[in-house]
């Protein structure tokens, strides 16, 4: 389901946010303000990122999955979108969901939230009450909120025409999407895989090489971006060298009893 650029022509004219707060079913991109020209120097994003760096500081994420995770999103986010407008300017992003939504990925995710810990909050609707406490308007939140709920390649699994549908409202999330993707493969990719294994304690390391054809691999064909697909393709190839390597390596002894009889 590869995202095309001339599958939508959204705009964002210079308007006002709503100051009525509600959950917004999927609003489109268009109704939101302009673009910023330098989002990161906003109160808004300043606002967030020092609750995303201290939210992903908790002791329940592990190094996979932490600040300099968001930090690395972030960055090949503002990358995506770079080249995105240059080879593409028939399409409008705004970069101030995308920086929004890379920053806020990972807040909420189902997989370190235990249900002691979220004492019945809606985890559906957190980036986007979290955006509204900031002062963000209810669109924004709302447009924030849906990105971040499709970014997860369980979610576009589960429900690839939601994916599509929120695809064409808000195009930022091929870009936040195609970055998260890229931080899970490549010389970056093994190393969190095996932190998250070790971390989890229930999966060793020939479940996580498992893990490579399961899940990783699979990820060059689910990108959005034109760049995006570039890159991955370069870092699925070195994902799977370092399988090949580790088959080498694992195969002398595997499934055969070692006797040290005569060994010195």
């Amino acid at each position: 389901m590869d995202f095309s650029p001339d599958q939508t022509t959204s705009t964002y004219p210079a308007s006002q946010p709503s100051t009525t707060q509600h959950a917004p079913s999927l609003p489109s991109s268009s109704t939101l303000p302009s673009p910023l020209s330098n989002p990161i120097s906003t109160p808004l994003i300043t606002s967030t990122t020092s609750f995303v760096r201290t939210y992903m500081s908790q002791p329940h994420f592990d190094a996979s999955h932490d600040y300099a995770h968001i930090q690395r999103v972030l960055g090949l986010s503002h990358h995506l979108l770079h080249v995105e407008q240059a080879t593409h300017p028939s399409i409008t992003y705004n970069p101030t969901i995308i920086t929004l939504a890379a920053l806020l990925h990972d807040v909420g995710d189902r997989k370190y939230i235990s249900s002691s810990r979220t004492s019945g909050e809606d985890l559906n609707t957190l980036v986007q009450r979290k955006l509204l406490s900031f002062g963000a308007g209810t669109e924004l939140a709302g447009a924030v909120q849906a990105v971040v709920s499709g970014v997860s390649y369980s979610a576009e699994r589960k429900n690839p025409l939601l994916t599509q549908r929120t695809l064409l409202a808000h195009p930022e999330l091929a870009i936040v999407q195609d970055a998260d993707r890229l931080d899970a493969i490549g010389a970056v990719g093994i190393g969190r895989t095996f932190t998250y294994g070790g971390a989890k304690g229930s999966r060793g390391m020939e479940e996580t090489i498992e893990h490579f054809t399961e899940k990783l691999e699979k990820l060059e064909g689910m990108m959005k971006t034109g760049e995006g697909k570039r890159m991955a393709k370069e870092r699925t190839r070195r994902l799977r060298e370092f399988r090949g390597w580790w088959e080498e390596e694992s195969v002398i002894g595997l499934g055969e009893e070692v006797s040290i009889e005569g060994i010195a």
